[in-house]
């Protein structure tokens, strides 16, 4: 019965939008108090909900709030917090996303906890909006401390990218640079793979560009490196560092999926292998966009597994939303004798949009018809 009462008074203050805008009535809104695990209220303390209700605040905010924490030992010190987020550019929506997961921030302290840590982040570069918007995704990192954590990651990555702009630049990539130990995680890789040859300009771009990758466990990291060392990969190679990446985002399983696609395409075991020295970056592509690149160019006639291996960076184009309707526009054109002369299909694909339509579609809207209006616009 308990349950059915609380349940409906969820539900009721969810859907009624005027509540927002009227003092609540504490009696009927401690929705928690119907359960018998709720703590007991101490002489000091204040319902969370009515607290977040009285500050204006949504009432699905207020609710998800309470059941983690029902009571606040010290509004007066929430009061200080809420003034302090609002005054450091923090908005209400800002507020309301970091309450609903971490409503023990009210709890905390501004000297210690909140202004340090604001205070990092603008010492980086960030503006009072960007910190905002960074604090409201990542909730965790006003809690996270600051001595054992925030600090020390933010000295690793200015020891690896060389700046605290270029701190900032990657943290606005990605803040989960902050969320481990980086002297056990992100430098064993490093140092692996400058052992290996890779040069600091390409960890460094790497790292804007794969952040993750960095992160994983270095054992796993010495293990990817000693499977494209197995694969024939040269260490002097500018793409040795894009094979450890391709094949850290597969599962092994996966990566015989995709040997096996190629395989069925009429490419030998070796040619693969070469495919995935010279652009590995190729096998990060879906299985099924491999699949439709290679059906789609071998129902062509005088195509064959070799112009595959031999242009295999042609995977990179979409093929429903690049090649076919290029191929599409080509072909009529072809059939009407409308080309004074052959393109090959490599250049076609590689042409930028705005050329493609300037060669093949403008200048023949007419004969063309009404496929340009369909083809055209995704090529």
């Amino acid at each position: 019965m308990a349950r059915r009462i609380c349940r409906s008074l969820i539900s009721l203050s969810l859907n009624n939008t005027a509540f927002l805008h009227k003092p609540p009535i504490s009696n009927s809104l401690y929705v928690l108090s119907f359960t018998s695990s709720t703590p007991e209220k101490s002489k000091s303390s204040f319902p969370m909900l009515d607290y977040l209700i009285n500050h204006q605040f949504s009432p699905e905010v207020a609710l998800k709030a309470s059941s983690s924490i029902p009571y606040l030992k010290n509004p007066e010190n929430s009061d200080s917090i809420l003034s302090f987020l609002k005054e450091n550019g923090f908005t209400k929506s800002h507020i309301e996303e970091i309450l609903k997961r971490k409503p023990n921030l009210l709890c905390s302290s501004v000297d210690s906890t909140i202004k340090p840590k604001l205070e990092i982040f603008r010492d980086l570069g960030f503006s009072p909006d960007e910190i905002a918007d960074f604090m409201a995704t990542d909730p965790w990192l006003l809690q996270r401390s600051l001595d054992r954590r925030l600090a020390p990651s933010i000295s690793v990555l200015k020891t690896v990218l060389g700046s605290s702009a270029a701190v900032c630049k990657a943290l606005k990539i990605s803040g989960w640079f902050l969320k481990l130990d980086l002297d056990k995680t992100m430098m064993p890789n490093i140092e692996l793979l400058r052992s290996c040859g890779v040069s600091s300009s390409q960890i460094i771009n790497f790292v804007y560009s794969f952040p993750r990758f960095f992160l994983i466990k270095p054992e796993g990291m010495r293990e990817l490196v000693k499977r494209v060392d197995e694969l024939g990969v040269s260490r002097v190679s500018k793409m040795y560092l894009y094979a450890v990446r391709t094949l850290s985002s597969m599962s092994p399983e996966t990566w015989e999926n995709k040997l096996k696609l190629f395989s069925s395409f009429g490419l030998s075991e070796d040619q693969i292998l070469s495919v995935f020295r010279r652009s590995p970056h190729v096998f990060a592509v879906s299985e099924t966009k491999i699949k439709e690149f290679g059906e789609m160019l071998l129902a062509r006639e005088n195509i064959d597994a070799s112009y595959i291996f031999e242009r295999p960076e042609l995977l990179i184009y979409s093929v429903k939303s690049r090649m076919e309707p290029r191929l599409a526009v080509y072909e009529i054109l072809e059939r009407k004798n409308l080309l004074r002369k052959k393109t090959k299909l490599t250049s076609l694909f590689r042409m930028s949009p705005q050329k493609f339509l300037d060669n093949y579609v403008l200048p023949f809207s007419n004969e063309l018809g009404d496929v340009p209006k369909v083809l055209y616009p995704r090529c």
